[in-house]
């Protein structure tokens, strides 16, 4: 079962997880103990993975087959990303099921707990970032303040978003509110739905 009741939980791990990945190498890294922190963070190492992956894509100089091996990358870490978005909502629903909720006529809630921890995860990145941009030595003038005023926008929306992350969860288990498993459904990677795809096979093509 699920045992979350504090707010800055997951934007704290994120934290964590930011210093310790942008330090240590990925594979010295260790999972949380609990399965729910396990899963959030590995939801995290996703979109991790894919910013820095993305970043390989703006690299000048970056030679065609390299972009294109650093494109098939995106996508797949994508699909990860998703995958664990939905993983996220998939156990909170177990755990609330045990305790036979949500409450069936609760006004329904359209955005999922394990996408609203999407959109945290990624903004912990951002503050990440542009915590680097401010301490830059070699920043042009006004780099420094520019950025600072950033990231009080950037700690505003984030707390704002796990308030309402929280609430959003203490409402469903008060049965107040409810939100379902919405699957992403995404075509691009599969070799049944995606015609660039299914066309090469049909064609007899490698």
């Amino acid at each position: 079962m699920v045992n979350w009741n504090d707010s800055g939980e997951i934007p704290h791990l994120h934290d964590k997880l930011n210093e310790r990945w942008h330090r240590e190498a990925l594979e010295t890294w260790q999972p949380p103990a609990s399965a729910w922190l396990a899963l959030v963070a590995r939801q995290h190492l996703a979109n991790f993975e894919l910013w820095h992956t993305e970043d390989a894509a703006r690299a000048a100089g970056a030679t065609d087959e390299q972009l294109a091996a650093v494109k098939r990358r995106i996508d797949a870490t994508n699909q990860r990303r998703n995958d664990l978005a939905e993983a996220v909502d998939q156990m909170l629903l177990e755990s609330l099921a045990a305790r036979n909720l949500p409450a069936p006529d609760a006004e329904l809630h359209s955005e999922t707990p394990g996408l609203m921890i999407d959109r945290l995860s990624i903004l912990s990145l951002k503050i990440f970032h542009t915590h680097e941009e401010i301490d830059r030595i070699d920043a042009p003038a006004g780099h420094a303040e520019r950025n600072r005023e950033r990231l009080k926008i950037l700690l505003e929306q984030r707390s704002d978003l796990a308030e309402c992350l929280m609430r959003l969860w203490r409402q469903t288990l008060d049965g107040q509110r409810r939100f379902k498993l919405y699957r992403q459904l995404k075509m691009y990677n599969d070799p049944h739905l995606n015609p660039v795809l299914y066309g090469k096979s049909a064609a007899g093509k490698p």
